[in-house]
């Protein structure tokens, strides 16, 4: 007998919905009772009312799942509308991360440095050690946290996925 497994892909999906009690629940435990994945979820209002929010969600599934992610949120009440990014095309994702880098002598002069070519900025300083905060896509992050993991990496905190279509359209 042979199990055929489908490919899966990385969606970054745009979600728009009021913002009302228990929504992003409603989302999560979607994803949970199906058994799928959140890789990243960022949640933001998108009004000057704050009455609507969007949700930016990054998961991986294969075509026919997606389809049915996206079908499954789209029957929500309280959404107003479903943008597959991905699947649309050209869009920007971005996020943000607090590294803690604790050093003296070299190793505080090597964070500096490795700060300075991936355009982290200190946001806090003490005598024994920095806070960057580093902006861009999620390789870049992920290259930065582990160079600063050979010069004294103490802590990380990821703000998750922010995207938006590219364009004069909205998503």
């Amino acid at each position: 007998m042979h199990i055929k497994t489908e490919a899966t892909e990385r969606h970054t999906l745009s979600v728009i919905v009021d913002n009302e009690p228990g929504i992003l629940a409603r989302i999560a435990g979607l994803f949970t009772a199906r058994g799928y994945n959140i890789d990243s979820l960022t949640v933001s209002e998108i009004t000057a009312d704050k009455a609507v929010s969007r949700l930016t969600i990054v998961t991986s599934a294969s075509p026919p799942v997606m389809e049915q992610i996206i079908a499954q949120l789209d029957r929500l009440v309280p959404v107003h509308k479903v943008t597959d990014l991905t699947a649309r095309g050209a869009h920007v994702e971005r996020e943000l991360a607090l590294v803690k880098v604790a050093g003296t002598g070299d190793h505080r002069i090597e964070a500096l440095r490795l700060a300075e070519v991936y355009r982290a900025r200190v946001v806090d300083a003490t005598i024994g050690s920095f806070v960057f905060e580093v902006t861009g896509t999620i390789e870049k992050i992920d290259k930065f946290v582990e160079l600063m993991g050979e010069v004294g990496l103490v802590e990380v905190a990821r703000t998750g996925i922010a995207a938006i279509s590219r364009g004069r359209e909205a998503a």
